[in-house]
């Protein structure tokens, strides 16, 4: 996986529904995400989102990664837009690591910035 298709599967992840989140997350998966959200792992993860609104738009900000054989992590400042919302902003992590059908997310934290 290249730098950029590292940053365009996490955009999707932001913007795209469950469809995209569960075929791209590890079965072990784990979200933490702001109250009152929280802590999410496995079938929660897809099932919270469905029907949950989606990002109409993102930017990511201050990007960092490192990178190893079998694992990606990526850092970053991220705003986002839903429709009617006023904008979100979050500093994120996530890490992904090679499955057998290529990269899958394994971990994703924002913490509210």
């Amino acid at each position: 996986m290249a730098f950029d298709e590292h940053w365009t599967t996490e955009r999707h992840f932001w913007l795209d529904g469950p469809e995209f989140h569960h075929s791209h997350m590890a079965e072990a998966a784990c979200m933490v995400l702001p109250a009152p959200v929280g802590i999410l792992s496995g079938s929660a993860i897809t099932e919270t989102l469905t029907g949950a609104p989606r990002w109409a738009e993102v930017d990511f900000q201050d990007q960092a990664e490192t990178v190893s054989a079998d694992t990606v992590v990526l850092a970053y400042k991220a705003t986002g837009q839903r429709e009617g919302s006023d904008p979100y902003t979050a500093y994120c992590s996530s890490t992904y690591v090679r499955g057998k059908g290529g990269w899958e997310l394994l971990s994703h934290q924002q913490t509210p910035a």
